[in-house]
């Protein structure tokens, strides 16, 4: 599958994710973007070191700015189980805004076209490192990186795009 475009819908999809109550919750991603500015943030994997220290702290640290030119939600998407996402989270206290979804059996980002096949360095399948910006389902930024790269997907270029 072709990897998902500007002007593209976005696919509907069920992720898991652990609300502010630790309760495990399911929910549609079209649930959560419908009638709202979402970006979505994909990354190869949780605890990963470019994901840990530059991608995902990089997206709260600009919460706030984002939030003021109009985001309603900002949604780290792994190929994780949710168990795993609910631990990530809790590496960044200073979180307020940033939702941690997992997409533990990379059906979401199957469908996104944005997989990457990572056996061959032990990680089996994995999601490319990406920022997209959706209004109302629609893509309106989609920043997706090469493999191993990190130029494009950061806060700072969604940004420059709101």
């Amino acid at each position: 599958m072709a990897p998902i475009t500007v002007g593209d819908s976005i696919p509907d999809g069920t992720l898991a994710w652990f609300d502010e109550n630790d309760q495990l919750q399911q929910v549609s991603i079209h649930s959560i973007a419908a009638g709202k500015k979402v970006v979505l943030i994909g990354v190869p994997g949780a605890f990963t070191p470019t994901c840990s220290m530059q991608h995902v702290p990089g997206f709260i640290a600009s919460a706030e700015e984002l939030k003021s030119k109009g985001v309603d939600e900002i949604l780290v998407i792994s190929v994780n189980d949710p168990f795993v996402m609910k631990a990530w989270a809790k590496t960044y206290p200073e979180n307020k805004h940033v939702k941690f979804l997992a997409d533990g059996s990379a059906s979401y980002t199957k469908d996104l076209g944005l997989e990457l096949d990572l056996n061959e360095k032990g990680l089996g399948l994995r999601s490319r490192r990406y920022a997209i910006l959706v209004e109302d389902l629609t893509v309106k930024a989609a920043n997706i990186e090469e493999a191993g790269a990190f130029t494009v997907s950061s806060a700072d270029e969604i940004l420059k795009v709101l």
